[in-house]
């Protein structure tokens, strides 16, 4: 029992700790913007915010997490917190109440307290945004826009670097107004760098909150960039541009008047308006100190690769036999300018042959840098056989976190080659670390012993009897194919002809579907499909144009096409009643189905006589 207690215990204490908490004013005046933030202590997700019911929402969820890992005397402390922030405004005085939101964390919902705000009359010091007005309309104040509240700022992770090692220049857009778009205008430039874009192609941006000199500002990540600088002394990375629209509001201001409907209508929870503003904004100039790598305890074999790496080597085998072949892989992998970096060349006997080697990368980006593999693999053909030896192959690299060289060196590889077989003299040789294949022996070529299919002399498939009878069907087809295509051709000319024989077809699919509302009684769809039937079988079998249709119209058509009597009274009385059925009293099912079936027997017996 106790034992179940301790194993329960944690569970129940992190799920009393999960909470989602909503921080904000409590009183705010009228015009004010402010800010509502949704805390989450946990990894959650279907955040849904709440009705902000009096309130003008600006902008917002602007979704932000950050997490924190802490070990204190071997014990982990870590915590997790989402947060979601909505900008809005106070449109009227009054006590209001923000409803609670809710996110789920672990199939569970969890949900904020609510809020309430009390909005009182702006004090006569309070300035808010507001706009122009036009010619006899009372005057209009606008937002301005200082420095402070929308600036751009390159990030470094450091100002000192040595040569080739990396540096990550993080741009951050700060901002406490709502921002519609965001171009960029012209990117920094790297003079004396190598860089590698950092920025994935996500559609917006990771934002996040930071406090500075008691302005709460919403930053956003525009552009993250890796450089490598290439040369010592002092680089600059000039400034990026960027063309904001600002969102700013426009509302007019308040003005005596007599009319009490000129009060109601500029009020400004009825006359609220946007106005969007461009803004050019630019980072300021960075300049990194590039200190040149040790010349100190350099080791002969360095080639300039700085960062921290592992090197390994492998061979597929060590014991083969002459002309056969086998596989060296160089590998480096780790964090810094492995794509800049030469892998050392082995030394191999003489008596080796060794083809060109096959260079691969696989190099990933991420927030904290450029990492990933670069491999070499060599395709290696022993051509006598003996005893063999693979010195070792060192690999030197410049850690600058330690500030020292290190060198890794692979193990030496013994390689035993047996006399190979006589018939190996005239082998295929190919590797996974070669794309082409040589023969070897290839002034002799083999015998083919494989038969094959064999013909009579001087019998050609010209002119013979499969070739005529090939031809002839051919000529068939083409001659049919043109006669279908005049066909077609003549009907689309002919929409009489073509809606007649149509006519049938067409009727046939709106009685299935009204068969399938009569069977649902849904009796408004089938009397509108029974109608489409009965009268646009009238009007494209008999050629009585939409505009004309009319009971008179069609007694007088069939009268001429020189129908009996008794089909024209069944067809004039079918039309009728489809007119007039949903308005009569009685069983509605029963008068559908005996309108269905009386629809099928005129339109049947139409097609017997016309035929």
């Amino acid at each position: 029992m106790c034992l179940l207690m301790w194993l329960v215990l944690p569970l129940l204490t992190t799920a009393q700790q999960t909470q989602l908490t909503v921080s904000t004013k409590t009183t705010v005046e009228v015009g004010e913007q402010f800010r509502v933030v949704f805390e989450l202590n946990a990894d959650g997700s279907d955040f849904r915010g709440p009705d902000f019911q009096g309130f003008t929402v600006l902008s917002g969820p602007m979704v932000s997490t950050s997490s924190n890992i802490q070990v204190i005397n071997g014990k982990i402390n870590q915590s997790y917190t989402q947060s979601y922030t909505y900008i809005i405004r106070a449109d009227q005085k009054g006590e209001y109440s923000i409803g609670s939101a809710s996110a789920v964390v672990n199939k569970q919902k969890i949900s904020s307290d609510r809020v309430k705000l009390t909005v009182v009359a702006p004090t006569k010091s309070t300035s808010y945004s507001q706009g122009s007005g036009a010619t006899g309309q009372p005057a209009q104040e606008a937002e301005t826009l200082s420095s402070k509240d929308l600036f751009l700022r390159a990030m470094p992770d450091k100002r000192t670097a040595y040569v080739g090692e990396q540096v990550i220049v993080t741009y951050q857009l700060y901002t406490r107004v709502p921002i519609s778009t965001i171009t960029i205008n012209k990117l920094s430039s790297f003079p004396g760098f190598w860089t590698k874009n950092l920025t994935d192609n996500a559609a917006a941006y990771t934002q996040s909150s930071q406090t500075i000199d008691g302005y709460t500002y919403t930053l956003a990540e525009i552009r993250k960039v890796a450089i490598y600088p290439q040369k010592g002394g002092e680089l600059t990375i000039d400034p990026m541009e960027l063309l904001c629209k600002v969102q700013l509001r426009v509302q007019p201001s308040r003005q005596r008047s007599y009319d009490p409907f000129e009060q109601f209508f500029n009020d400004p929870f009825f006359n609220r308006s946007i106005r969007n503003v461009e803004k050019v904004i630019a980072s300021d100039a960075v300049t990194i100190q590039v200190q040149p790598i040790p010349a100190a305890k350099r080791p002969n074999n360095f080639n300039g690769a700085v960062g921290q790496y592992n090197f390994q080597t492998s061979t597929d085998r060590t014991v083969l036999k002459a002309n056969e072949a086998m596989n060296l892989t160089l590998s480096v992998s780790g964090k810094g300018n492995i794509e800049l970096i030469d892998l050392p060349k082995p030394s191999f006997p003489p008596d080796f042959e060794v083809y060109d080697p096959k260079v691969s990368s696989d190099i990933k980006t991420g927030p904290s840098g450029v990492s990933g593999t670069k491999k070499v693999e060599y395709l290696i053909i022993p051509r006598y056989q003996g005893s063999y030896t693979l010195a070792p192959i060192e690999f030197s690299y410049f850690d600058p976190t330690q500030k020292e060289y290190i060198t890794i060196s692979s193990p030496q590889y013994d390689i035993l080659v047996e006399k190979g077989s006589e018939h190996d003299e005239g082998s295929l040789i190919a590797g996974p670390a070669q794309e082409g294949i040589r023969y070897l022996g290839s002034d002799i070529m083999h015998i083919k012993t494989q038969t094959n299919r064999l013909r009579p002399v001087n019998r050609f498939f010209f002119a013979s009897t499969n070739y005529i009878l090939i031809n002839l069907l051919l000529i068939a087809l083409f001659v049919a194919a043109v006669w279908i295509a005049r066909r077609n051709r003549n009907l689309r000319q002919n929409q009489t002809l073509l809606k007649n024989r149509q006519a049938t077809k067409v009727a046939k699919k709106r009685l299935q579907t009204a068969e399938k509302h009569l069977k649902r009684t849904e009796q408004n769809e089938f009397y509108a499909e029974i109608s489409q039937a009965l009268w646009g079988y009238t009007a494209d079998k008999f050629s009585i144009p939409l505009a004309e249709l009319s009971i008179d119209n069609v007694r007088t058509v069939l009268s001429e096409k020189e129908l009996d009597e008794s089909m024209i009274e069944l067809f004039v009385q079918a039309l009728h009643n489809c007119e007039f059925a949903r308005f009569a009293p009685g069983d509605a099912e029963r008068k559908m189905e005996e309108l269905y079936q009386q629809g099928i027997q005129v339109i049947t017996k139409a097609e017997r006589i016309l035929k």
